[in-house]
């Protein structure tokens, strides 16, 4: 019996040390295992932290309070799920849900088609020496404080503001209206300003899409004789498929959490033509102190915000795969 063994390049190692060596390699494995199931939690970790701290625990008491008839000063009486069926039976509450559909439409479905056509002419452009100034210019909205925008809006719908006077200066004083004011104009009204803020965010998102197209797809489809609109809906609308995904989550979810532009503007009125669920939690919690109707409202406009993102998220994985 030999009392060496010989290693792969022919070397002779001792047997002890042999062993040693596979436990070495076998602790260095499960080392690496246990890192990479671990590392993945451990970056997560933060954000989690920060998460739970500043808002999981807050949305857990908001979840608390909706089950109690509370004032918000005195003492709370459990009422179990009746908040909740007074949020789907009371008629304004049932109103600023409708109004936040309503607002979707301007907030995500404009902003994205617009968004869409300045796309295809700002990218045939993209050789003009000033083409960065319009860019900055239609993402302005974006950082510009909402406060700061709904401020610049009340005084354009004024009676005497910027649109009514644009109206006048073509003979159509006709239409001037104090936009904000009238049951029918208001929450349009209200739209518009939405589409103002979010065509920047929809075109930036849609103009990085497109410089990520490979150049020879184009060239392929000119190749084979695509006019202008068939290059558009055969290469541009597929390839930018992920940033609409993602530009639909971000407006959508801005047209349903919408308060500030709200609260600045209308506040909510006239009459209920303008609330929308933010607004509708917030008027109930200090205004009319039903603080559990109001935590039931913004309990169910969070998991319908949530049923809303999931959906678009499965629409645009459904595409990819």
């Amino acid at each position: 019996m030999t009392r060496d063994d010989e290693s792969g390049d022919g070397r002779s190692v001792q047997p002890g040390l042999a062993a040693s060596n596979e436990e070495y390699d076998e602790k260095k494995l499960r080392g690496s295992r246990f890192r990479s199931i671990i590392a993945p939690y451990l970056y997560v970790a933060p954000a989690f932290v920060v998460f739970a701290a500043f808002l999981g625990w807050q949305l857990v008491q908001t979840a608390e309070y909706s089950l109690f008839d509370w004032d918000g000063l005195g003492a709370s009486t459990f009422v179990g799920l009746s908040n909740y069926l007074e949020t789907f039976q009371d008629p304004e509450i049932r109103s600023s849900f409708i109004h936040a559909l309503v607002l979707t439409l301007f907030y995500a479905g404009i902003p994205v088609i617009v968004a869409l056509i300045l796309t295809v002419l700002i990218s045939r452009s993209s050789k003009m020496k000033v083409m960065s100034f319009y860019r900055t210019v239609l993402f302005l909205p974006q950082v510009i404080s909402s406060v700061v925008v709904a401020t610049i809006w009340v005084s354009m719908y004024s009676q005497n503001g910027f649109i009514n006077q644009i109206l006048n200066a073509f003979h159509l004083g006709g239409l001037t209206h104090a936009w904000l004011g009238d049951y029918s104009t208001a929450l349009i009204a209200i739209g518009v300003v939405g589409t103002w803020t979010n065509m920047g965010l929809c075109l930036v998102l849609f103009l990085s899409g497109v410089g990520n197209i490979e150049p020879e797809l184009f060239e392929a489809v000119r190749l084979d004789g695509a006019n202008k609109w068939q290059e558009f809906f055969a290469i541009t609308l597929p390839e930018l498929r992920g940033q609409i995904s993602v530009a639909l989550t971000l407006t959508v979810i801005s047209a349903f959490k919408t308060f500030d532009l709200v609260f600045v503007t209308t506040r909510g009125g006239p009459g209920n033509s303008t609330s929308v669920p933010a607004w509708e939690a917030y008027n109930r919690a200090f205004n009319t102190g039903q603080v559990g109707l109001a935590s039931a409202v913004a309990v169910v406009l969070t998991v319908l915000i949530v049923i809303i993102t999931w959906a678009i998220g499965r629409i645009d994985a459904k595409e990819t795969a």
